[in-house]
């Protein structure tokens, strides 16, 4: 019978042995740092309306982004494009590697701070609260797409947990996963409507300490993805005459985050120019966790000054329900003949001021009452447009409410 220290010490190399199994496996859970807090990423997609050969196609280098930030389900989405794990059983990712050694880390820098993606989990850890995105920006030779862009990533490898096992070829080897790694994430963000362009000229070592790397790994490629700018119009070669502009009207907390970002990379990708409008200049956040900054006050808001007012959805439409500034603002844009639209629980602004009365409407379904006190004739329907006041039922229809402003724009005629 063995005596305790033996028993003792037979535990304590138990123990070791299986953290470094965990360790060689790639599996150890990574230690939470005090104060930053680890994002639990919904479930992605593993199916879109976009075919592969479409975002193939539409693949291009974006170096000019258009205002607008990444919500965390579009980062999850990317993340998991690079390094997410498609067999919950074997372990696999969404990305080959050669001896299932997965050297490849992926660090996302926002307006929120910096973040590492945990494939195992399929979350963030929050390695820094602040924006480090001017840091990487100089160790880019202040290359623009690396501060214009919404999210920049950061594709680091690990060449000693290649090396033990493939010896030289091991360099060859990080680089091939790398750029299958890159790949991957530029065409989800592609058929996300969003623009990818790779960055590979930078100084190592700085941007190594801009994203806290541990001593093995260094940083090889960097992608940067955002809502591309676009000059020109995609409408067959038309034209909008002028320069058309929107106001998107969008509450200080709880928007919903899909109806305010498609609706803006819709209508900048039909050469509308776009202004987010708070309740005052700051930061807005979602109800998915977006954030975006307004770029005007609603109190400082000219109608004039534009040719659509757009009114965004989500449970902080409350605070414009019977707000004077967002019922005036709605009342000017209908006297003046301008564009208006709302959507999901937006529609009641426009009921309460009185601008939809005689027309067909619809919006979520809670604030049907109120659309119907308004004098409107709801219909529940997805999108309505009668004459110029375009209404939508909620995120999922709100591509073909953006597309249906962006016509009315360019003065196509209502679809039936």
């Amino acid at each position: 019978m063995p005596d305790g220290k033996i028993i003792h010490k037979i535990v304590v190399l138990a123990i070791c042995m299986c953290f470094l199994a965990g360790q060689a496996d790639g599996q150890t859970a990574k230690r939470v740092r005090p104060g930053m807090k680890v994002i639990q990423l919904s479930e992605p997609n593993a199916s879109s309306k976009v075919s592969l050969e479409e975002s193939i196609n539409k693949r291009r280098s974006v170096r000019q982004f258009a205002p607008g930030l990444l919500n965390y389900n579009q980062i999850g989405q990317l993340a998991w494009a690079g390094q997410g794990i498609i067999d919950k059983q074997q372990g696999l990712r969404a990305t080959p590697s050669e001896g299932d050694l997965y050297p490849i880390e992926l660090y996302f820098f926002t307006p929120e701070g910096l973040f590492n993606y945990r494939p195992e989990n399929h979350s963030l850890q929050q390695i820094s609260a602040t924006d480090q995105r001017e840091e990487l920006f100089k160790a880019v030779a202040r290359q623009a797409p690396v501060t214009e862009a919404a999210c920049d990533i950061v594709v680091a490898g690990s060449l000693r947990k290649l090396s033990a096992k493939f010896g030289s070829k091991a360099t060859r080897l990080l680089h091939i996963e790398a750029g299958s790694v890159a790949e991957n994430i530029q065409l989800q963000a592609v058929s996300l409507g969003l623009g990818p362009v790779a960055v590979s000229q930078f100084d190592i070592k700085s941007v190594a300490k801009a994203c806290e790397l541990p001593g093995e790994f260094e940083p090889i490629l960097i992608i940067c993805a955002g809502y591309p700018l676009v000059t020109e119009p995609e409408s067959g070669g038309k034209t909008i005459g002028g320069a058309k502009r929107a106001a998107l009207i969008v509450p200080g907390v709880d928007f919903r985050d899909e109806e305010l970002f498609e609706t803006q990379r819709i209508l900048n990708s039909a050469g509308i120019k776009t202004t987010v409008v708070g309740p005052k200049i700051g930061t807005l956040r979602g109800m998915s966790g977006g954030i975006i900054p307004s770029e005007a006050s609603i109190e400082d808001l000219h109608v004039e000054d534009f040719d659509a007012v757009v009114f965004i959805g989500g449970l902080g439409v409350e605070m414009y329900v019977s707000d004077k500034t967002a019922l005036g603002i709605a009342r000017e844009a209908a006297a003046r003949h301008k564009i208006i639209a709302a959507i999901d629980t937006a529609p009641a602004i426009l009921a309460n001021a009185g601008v939809l009365r005689g027309l067909r409407t619809t919006g979520y379904i809670a604030v049907r009452e109120s659309i119907q006190k308004g004098g409107s004739r709801y219909t529940g329907a997805p999108l309505e447009r009668d004459g110029s006041v375009i209404t939508a039922s909620g995120p999922l229809a709100v591509i073909p409410f953006a597309q249906s402003i962006a016509a009315a724009l360019q003065h196509e005629p209502a679809k039936p």
